[in-house]
């Protein structure tokens, strides 16, 4: 197993011991692969060009996947966390995730996306509002990161050398009020960039119980509405759900007024009203019931072999062999 150096990206306020739940400006973080990602210390800051940089050398270096053998291309991902969980939580998360899924399968490179959740169960609606709050910051990582793809193209096209394309896909795993987050960041992207059409932004979002509508990608919902500015985004987009979902069982009851959620109920309309690049798949059964299942598809080896599928691009049909 090859561990990779530890990536965060930030909008939480600076603390004496941390990162707080404040909203501040974006931070850029790397830590050592065997650092203690929950000691503050174990982090670098460093400045965005010096992130950008690192990045690029680390993915420079995968190697070239025929289009026959796409499954096998190496990954540069987002994990966006949930609300009630603060900076170590997240970071502890992040750091499992990576170490189970990533480095285990020497997918590629994973990044924490830390927004300022205020990490207790009172504080559901300021999450809210902070979540809403860091779609834009979200989007500026995403204008960023489509500027550096649509450069790569031109290059590779001008010079008719495809060694110059990007190696990586370019994937998000966004888990709970995450989704939320994502949600946002892809909508406010998708207008900044006049909902482009040549370049794929996203390979594989997978919204592990998304704590969203589970109306959001219907067809019949305006052509800018968040739902379809998403769908045009990605190539892909895999939302895991079950019904037994103790957390967003009370979000439904919050404050949505009836909405079920996507990550308790599954899509809406799965089957005739949905954008084709969407699709969802219940969990119930891969994973542990006798555990809290907000987070489950982490904990659970079937279901995170199932996400690590769908992030290499498995056809959907094909998800369970």
């Amino acid at each position: 197993m090859t561990k990779t150096p530890q990536f965060m990206i930030s909008n939480r306020n600076l603390d004496d011991d941390g990162l707080g739940d404040s909203l501040d400006k974006l931070r850029y973080f790397e830590a050592a692969p065997g650092a203690d990602p929950a000691v503050f210390n174990s982090w670098k800051e460093i400045k965005a060009d010096q992130f950008k940089l690192r990045l690029q050398q680390l993915a420079g270096k995968y190697p070239l996947v025929p289009e026959e053998d796409n499954e096998d291309q190496k990954h540069v991902s987002l994990f966006v966390h949930g609300y009630n969980t603060d900076w170590q939580t997240a970071v502890t998360r992040y750091a499992q995730i990576k170490s189970d899924i990533y480095d285990a399968s020497e997918l590629g490179l994973l990044i924490l996306f830390a927004w300022p959740s205020n990490g207790s169960v009172a504080g559901y609606l300021p999450d809210r509002e902070d979540a809403r709050g860091s779609g834009g910051d979200v989007a500026t990582l995403l204008t960023a990161l489509h500027a550096h793809l649509v450069e790569l193209q031109q290059v590779a096209v001008q010079t008719q050398n495809p060694k110059k394309f990007c190696r990586a896909k370019v994937s998000v795993i966004a888990h709970s009020m995450g989704a939320f987050v994502i949600q946002k960041g892809l909508a406010i992207a998708a207008k900044q960039l006049n909902s482009p059409q040549l370049v794929t932004l996203v390979h594989q979002l997978v919204l592990v119980a998304g704590d969203v509508d589970n109306d959001l990608f219907q067809k019949d919902k305006p052509n800018d509405s968040d739902g379809s500015l998403m769908a045009n985004l990605c190539y892909r987009i895999g939302c895991l759900y079950t019904g037994l979902d103790e957390v967003l069982g009370a979000s439904a009851g919050l404050k949505h007024f009836g909405t079920r959620r996507l990550g308790r109920s599954g899509l809406a309309e799965p089957k005739h009203n949905t954008w084709d690049n969407v699709f969802d798949w219940d969990v119930s059964r891969l994973i542990d019931q006798s555990q809290k299942t907000h987070s489950a598809v982490f904990d659970s080896a079937p279901s995170r072999a199932l996400l690590e599928k769908i992030l290499r691009g498995v056809d959907r049909g094909h998800l369970m062999d």
